[in-house]
């Protein structure tokens, strides 16, 4: 796991990762990233299993704190 910047999760992108946003449900309704897929930070253990293990991920947690 690393930290990368903006251009790197495009390029990931463009090259066919997977993009998870782990916000909470009503944040994910009020505003999320295009492609990405929605698992709870809290079910992320649970709900992995719907990620396609062949192809890269990129998790994304935005914290306004």
């Amino acid at each position: 796991m690393r930290e990368i910047d903006r251009e790197e999760v495009q390029r990931l992108l463009d090259e066919g990762a997977q993009l998870v946003e782990t916000l909470g449900r009503e944040e994910w309704e009020d505003e999320h990233l295009p492609a990405a897929i929605s698992i709870p930070l809290r079910r992320l253990d649970e709900e992995h299993g719907q990620l396609d293990p062949s192809r890269p991920v990129i998790v994304y947690c935005w914290d306004s704190a």
